[in-house]
């Protein structure tokens, strides 16, 4: 293998490709559901803030960031386990807003005609892989030719964001997991049992002091605010999942101590997926588009907050329209 499954839960990614299983668990706080889902060629729902509950264990984990379910072939199959698993537990800090009817139901609902929105550059105007491009343009085609109204926009998003909220955010919540488990196991991590990647990540996140991460969550309800202000205007906004078709293995170094410098080659290759974190809203990513190498291209929708709905029904659409089920890798058979 010479390309990345993605991550995090690129493991359960590539079992799920593979056909070793149906569907597979993966958790998300920057894209770690719809990351390997893209470069897989699965599918991958990243529901609503609080759809699923953390606990016992957690309340939320970074400020509602994390959410939890599954990568799938199928959208049916990411329904029918949201359906096993959504729902709220007695001491959860927040719900998601109720759902009207079976998730698995609203994949047999028509959309009805929606307005969607779609871009071709990153949040700085930077453009994305040709590929990429390719993918956005032949899907919202596909979007107009369904009935669709199909505009291109994005939400007013500055060249920054998200990275510069969510990377100090996610520094420091590691560095609080790390501090925690030595604190129950009662001594520091010994050498060799972090990665250095892992070690400098939480150096970083040992620097930002709690008030800066409190103004990091300030900064981040204002993100979510623009970009809900935003999808008032819009049933679902399109984007590929990642800039780029799935990155060669070993391109970003874990075993560089540098975060800086270890992300630096991929630097541009997760703009989108961080942005639904930071504001709480469900995105799924289908894998609707292919590389001129053949790598999948997966292509992202996001919904408003708690509309998981029409992510299902234009998703089932689309699965009809652009079927995928025939295409897996040789190892398959």
């Amino acid at each position: 293998m010479a390309r990345s499954t993605g991550g995090s839960s690129g493991g359960a990614g590539a079992a799920v490709a593979a056909g070793i299983v149906p569907l597979a668990h993966a958790n998300d706080s920057g894209g770690s559901i719809r990351i390997p889902a893209s470069s897989c060629g699965l599918v991958g729902l990243k529901p609503t803030r609080a759809r699923t509950s953390l606990g016992p264990d957690y309340g939320d984990v970074l400020n509602g960031l994390c959410h939890e379910h599954v990568v799938t072939r199928t959208v049916r199959d990411s329904a029918a386990m949201l359906d096993c698993i959504h729902g709220n537990e007695p001491g959860d800090p927040y719900v998601a807003p109720p759902v009207e009817r079976p998730f698995l139901d609203e994949t047999k609902r028509k959309p009805g005609k929606l307005r969607i929105a779609f871009s071709k550059t990153n949040p700085a105007g930077t453009p994305l892989h040709a590929d990429c491009v390719k993918g956005v343009e032949a899907t919202a085609k596909m979007l107009a030719d369904l009935g669709h109204e199909v505009v291109e926009a994005a939400p007013p998003l500055n060249a920054d964001e998200p990275g510069n909220i969510f990377l100090p955010m996610w520094a420091a919540w590691l560095a609080s997991e790390i501090e925690g488990e030595a604190a129950r196991i009662g001594r520091a991590p010994q050498q060799g049992e972090l990665e250095p990647l892992t070690l400098g990540l939480y150096e970083v996140g040992k620097q930002v002091s709690s008030a800066q991460y409190l103004m990091l969550v300030k900064e981040a309800q204002g993100l979510a605010r623009r970009v809900a202000g935003f999808m008032q205007n819009y049933d679902a906004w399109l984007t590929p999942t990642l800039a780029a078709p799935p990155i060669p293995l070993g391109l970003i170094n874990v075993n560089e101590p540098d975060p800086l410098v270890a992300f630096a080659p991929a630097v541009d290759y997760v703009p989108f997926t961080p942005i639904q974190n930071l504001t709480g809203q469900p995105a799924i990513s289908l894998p609707l588009a292919m590389s001129a190498e053949g790598l999948p291209i997966g292509m992202m929708f996001s919904a408003r907050f708690g509309d998981e709905a029409t992510l299902f029904r234009l998703a089932a659409q689309l699965e009809e329209a652009m079927p995928w089920k025939d295409r897996h890798p040789q190892v398959w058979n």
